[in-house]
């Protein structure tokens, strides 16, 4: 297990510290122009491929099914976590009206949520009040790697034909989560502090290039392409991937250190340790072989997603909570996995 987790992380480490290191030096444009490539031709790319490439109708099972389940108590948890943290960060109305009196007296005002909830901080940018930070963290906690990352370890750690539910998962997140209701929140919680209309919305969600790559993949499969497209469209995955990481590192650069991670936390556990806990205990309930429920916790389980940070680019999230979940889930992978074989293989 240990080699098979070395081999997945070493182009992890490679790809985003060459991000990381000259990160603070480059353009401040150009994360940005990275983010919206990806959404709009790399990332459909790699679906595009994925989705011709899979026969879906072998040994898929239930999978579709339990990664809306997992979805769905992915964005419950999220919307929960964040009305406890936002809950404990909202100033009284007594501090409130002190803070008040205090701006008009000129006078500066230490708020004591800045010394008895140092976990939770507000940014010089970005308050816990600001819509695009609430969507980032709604994001963080509810979609999961099951691209990059995932379906490079789980087929290292399971083996037999619920590889395939891997693969459906990460499809199915893909397509109903990340490029689905991923976008609706993106949109809903970005652009701004105003909500964007219903069909404004819609919109956003129908025109995701990556649902569209999807539905012409799985066509596509009746069509025999040359040997040399085949694989062109293979290897074009695995120039994505590098891509998707350098700008991880680019956004990792950026963290202003453990300020920049704090808020994250809470996220990140949820990602990591509470809804995977959740997925395999709802599995084991409904009685699915074990194998099955280990790869439903390892997938649920997957650090936060890079499309998190693709969608902030695209919809003004707020860029630097979902770079420092993503650091904080990658980072409590390594902890969790040894876990989930554990208790579930």
């Amino acid at each position: 297990m240990r080699n098979s987790l070395i081999q997945a992380y070493l182009p992890l480490i490679i790809w985003v510290g060459l991000g990381a290191g000259p990160g603070r030096f480059l353009p401040a444009a150009l994360p940005r122009l990275m983010g919206r490539g990806l959404y709009w031709v790399g990332i459909p790319l790699e679906i595009f491929a994925l989705a011709r490439q899979t026969h879906f109708a072998e040994d898929t099972g239930l999978a579709p099914l339990y990664t809306v389940v997992s979805l769905g108590l992915g964005l419950g948890l999220g919307l929960a976590g964040l009305a406890v943290v936002r809950s404990l960060t909202a100033p009284t109305p007594v501090e409130a009206t002190a803070t008040e009196v205090g701006v008009v007296l000129g006078l500066e005002v230490l708020s004591p949520q800045a010394v008895d909830l140092p976990l939770w901080p507000d940014t010089a940018t970005m308050t816990w009040a600001d819509k695009p930070r609430q969507g980032s963290f709604v994001l963080a906690a509810m979609l999961g790697n099951t691209g990059f990352v995932g379906l490079a370890i789980v087929p290292t750690l399971v083996s037999g034909p619920y590889l395939g539910w891997a693969v459906f998962y990460s499809v199915t997140q893909n397509v109903v989560g990340t490029y689905g209701l991923g976008v609706f929140l993106a949109s809903w919680f970005g652009r701004g502090t105003h909500a964007q209309s219903r069909w404004q919305q819609l919109r956003d969600v129908v025109t995701v290039p990556s649902l569209w790559a999807f539905g012409l993949g799985s066509i596509s499969q009746a069509w025999a392409w040359p040997p040399q497209i085949e694989d062109a469209l293979h290897q074009s995955v695995w120039l994505v991937i590098p891509v998707a990481l350098v700008l991880m590192g680019l956004r990792l650069s950026q963290l202003q250190g453990w300020s920049s991670l704090q808020p994250a936390l809470i996220p990140a556990m949820l990602k990591v340790l509470v809804l995977p806990a959740m997925v395999g205990a709802v599995a084991l309930g409904a009685g699915l072989p074990r194998d099955a429920v280990l790869v439903l916790v390892l997938m649920s389980g997957m650090p936060s997603a890079f499309a998190g940070l693709i969608l902030a680019e695209e919809y003004d999230l707020d860029r630097e909570l979902a770079a420092a979940s993503i650091a904080l889930s990658t980072g409590g992978l390594l902890l969790t996995i040894p876990l989930w074989l554990l208790v579930f293989g």
